[in-house]
């Protein structure tokens, strides 16, 4: 089984800047690769290479395994994108959704995640200090730190690429780590799990966990952040990132308690749990505008991906 580990970076100032100047660099060399990519009808790893290697070392100052990976995160960003498409998870044929999927390039934020193998990245778990390719050259000594469970789970069963993260003005590096499944005995039975908005969750057994105070919670910070917005001064920017971080804190809590409420209850049974599958549902339902911000700030995924 394979589970992502966090550990978040504490560089410099210095170490800071060299990290933002190198995604900006990497994410402006993705933009550029995927508008080739777009015009030439051409997505494979390798063709991909032929018609854009060289020139974003150049143009870009990247490294030979730094180019190599973003021509490679182009691809998977256009690979996912087809399996959404051939999957109709973006709409039917001729819908505007799909078409504004489809006719223009895939663009990348400035800020977004860039993945680094172990030529770029080494780590010293003694030290707890990272070693770092960026476009200033290499850094040596950023230290990180995490929980002792993910820090013991890095230093044993670390595999393959990490990310490079940047949220909120914090540095994050994303590390894969694989662990030995645990032998599970068959169910005996299932324990169904019904989703949902007022009631987050409906047990076959009958248990009802109310979402009422969820949505109260909801409804306030949406009053709160209408009134920041209509503001628009820096101070209510700032207060507007706060409130969204301790929104989603707050949701991540009721779905964690939740989560752990439904596996208690199917493991003290000896039951597996089949949850309510609700893929795509945001595109197949029609509601009045009140009813879409409701809909679309419900977390049933972060849910399930808790009860998993």
């Amino acid at each position: 089984m394979k589970l992502v580990v966090q550990v978040k970076l504490l560089p410099t100032p210095e170490q800071a800047a060299a990290l933002e100047a190198t995604l900006r660099a990497v994410n402006e060399a993705a933009g550029h690769v995927s508008r080739i990519a777009f015009q030439k009808g051409c997505f494979r790893n390798f063709d991909l290479r032929r018609h854009t290697y060289e020139e974003i070392k150049a143009r870009f100052g990247l490294a030979a395994q730094a180019a190599q990976h973003v021509i490679k995160k182009v691809c998977d960003a256009y690979r996912t994108l087809h399996v959404n498409l051939a999957a109709g998870n973006l709409g039917k044929p001729g819908c505007a959704r799909r078409v504004k999927a489809e006719s223009k390039p895939i663009s990348f934020r400035l800020q977004a995640a860039q993945p680094y193998d172990d030529r770029c990245l080494s780590w010293q778990h003694g030290d707890r200090t990272v070693s770092i390719w960026t476009i200033a050259g290499r850094l040596r000594g950023i230290a990180f730190t995490g929980s002792a469970r993910q820090l013991a789970l890095l230093a044993e069963r670390r595999k393959g690429e990490s990310d490079l993260v940047w949220r909120d003005g914090m540095w994050f590096l994303h590390a894969t780590v694989e662990i030995a499944d645990v032998p599970v005995a068959a169910p005996d039975g299932f324990l169904g799990v019904d989703l949902g908005i007022n009631n987050l969750a409906t047990t076959s057994d009958g248990a009802r966990h109310s979402g009422k105070g969820l949505n109260a919670v909801r409804h306030r910070h949406r009053q709160l952040r209408r009134r920041l917005q209509a503001k628009a001064t820096k101070s209510a920017k700032r207060l507007l990132k706060r409130r969204r971080r301790k929104e989603a804190r707050f949701a991540a809590d009721v779905n964690h308690r939740l989560a752990k409420q439904v596996v208690t209850e199917a493991e003290r049974t000896a039951r597996g749990i089949a949850l309510e599958d609700l893929r795509g549902i945001r595109d197949r339902v029609r509601l009045r505008k009140p009813q879409r911000v409701t809909l679309h700030s419900w977390s049933f995924h972060q849910l399930g991906v808790f009860i998993a």
